[in-house]
């Protein structure tokens, strides 16, 4: 038990950064209201902005908080930021003004950049067969968090708008303290990487992490499905108002329902997957299942179809641990950190973009003004994009052996 505590904790990390994004979801137009004034649309603006900004920073921030980790250590950059997100919680808690409130939020995407360190300490400990799998795990705790986040954000929304935050708090620093007696350093001085500026930013660290043989396709692959697969953070709500005459608690459930077949998935079928299909086997079904889920999806005019469809939605996710398992094992082992955290700012990156991409295209496709009248648009952008990412995947090189240090550019 004591040996796998330390990726207990890695995990329980993940599941908080996750939470932290779903947990102040049920009463972020309510506060926002309270500080502010001003109505639900003015309310909205803000809470853009607020996403944005949080997206924003993790994206900035990933790459740094990576290199960081390759110097002086995934430890304390860990404890370092759930100290940091725990004091974060807090300020917003007790935020009297909406600029207190979006500096909370700056600051919560910073210290929740350590997805890439948490990621890179999981590499540390795994054989270069083991890391599929074990992304797979990271990619189980955020679909617990993505699933726990909005319901215990809802029911501690009944002791005030202020109850989220200050239970987030306590989570984070809760965790702070089990890693901090269960968490053991794993970069060692043979694998120990000088800190580098030009590396601790997302242009500089994605040059040079695309130096290594046969990753810029990958990264490339990488990016079109997180791009995609956002359109259901991204327009759900919406979608399922419009297309289903959904509520809010219907949506909710929905959401909840994805997130634990999720889960299931990337804790309990990832590794199977791995071991019939082989890496690459595994991204090729996976992307083929998004291609076709995506499609029906933009189609479904049935909730009850639309539900049945989601069991095949989160099977399809089975394609990204495998994935980053093949980009893992192009890297030495002193660059992990790098590669992890210029992964984490692609997917900020995609937070940031997909969201404007989809509902825009939402939008349109759903006006009175339309030319046609379909709501499902934004999942048929998704789902050529998935064809685009199969087909860049297919044309790419096999893996080639395992880089060694002495290779690193």
């Amino acid at each position: 038990m004591s040996s796998r505590l330390p990726t207990i904790f890695v995990v329980l990390t993940v599941v908080i950064d996750a939470m932290g994004i779903g947990l102040i979801m049920p009463v972020t137009p309510d506060l926002i209201r309270e500080i502010n004034g001003g109505d639900i649309a003015n309310a909205a603006i803000w809470g853009g902005l607020l996403a944005t900004g949080f997206a924003t920073m993790q994206f900035l921030f990933s790459p740094l908080l990576g290199s960081l980790s390759d110097r002086y250590g995934r430890r304390p950059i860990l404890l370092i930021s759930l100290v940091v997100m725990s004091g974060v919680y807090l300020v917003m808690a007790t935020a009297g003004s909406i600029w207190i409130l979006l500096l909370g939020r700056l600051g919560g995407g910073v210290a929740a950049a350590t997805h890439s360190t948490a990621s890179a300490y999981m590499a540390d400990i795994s054989t270069p067969q083991e890391k599929a799998k074990n992304f797979g795990l990271i990619g189980a705790g955020f679909g617990i968090g993505f699933v726990l986040g909005p319901v215990l954000g809802g029911l501690l929304a009944g002791y005030g708008t202020r109850a989220p935050f200050y239970a987030a708090s306590v989570i984070a620093a809760g965790n702070a303290v089990l890693g901090w007696l269960v968490l053991k350093e794993t970069v060692t001085n043979q694998i120990r990487r000088p800190f580098e500026w030009s590396r601790a930013n997302p242009l500089g660290a994605l040059r040079s992490v695309a130096n290594f043989p046969g990753l810029t396709p990958l990264l490339l692959v990488y990016f079109f499905y997180q791009v995609a697969t956002l359109v259901y953070p991204a327009t759900w709500s919406y979608f399922a108002g419009e297309r289903f005459g959904w509520g809010p608690g219907m949506i909710g459930l929905s959401l909840a329902i994805f997130g634990t077949f999720y889960a299931i998935v990337q804790g309990a079928l990832v590794g199977p997957s791995l071991k019939y299909m082989g890496n690459r086997g595994t991204v090729l079904t996976g992307l083929s299942l998004e291609i076709i889920v995506l499609f029906f999806m933009g189609f479904v005019a049935s909730g009850a179809v639309a539900l049945g469809l989601t069991p095949f939605a989160a099977l399809a996710a089975i394609g990204l641990p495998a994935l980053q398992g093949i980009l893992s094992r192009r890297v030495p082992d002193n660059a992990q950190g790098e590669l992890q955290g210029v992964l984490a700012s692609v997917s900020s990156f995609g937070m940031i973009l997909s969201p404007l991409i989809m509902t825009q295209t939402f939008a349109y496709f759903s006006s009175t003004s339309s030319p046609t009248y379909l709501p499902g648009a934004a999942f048929l952008l998704s789902s050529a994009l998935m064809a685009i990412a199969a087909a860049i995947f297919i044309n790419s090189k096999k893996p080639l052996p395992t880089i060694s240090m002495a290779n690193n550019p």
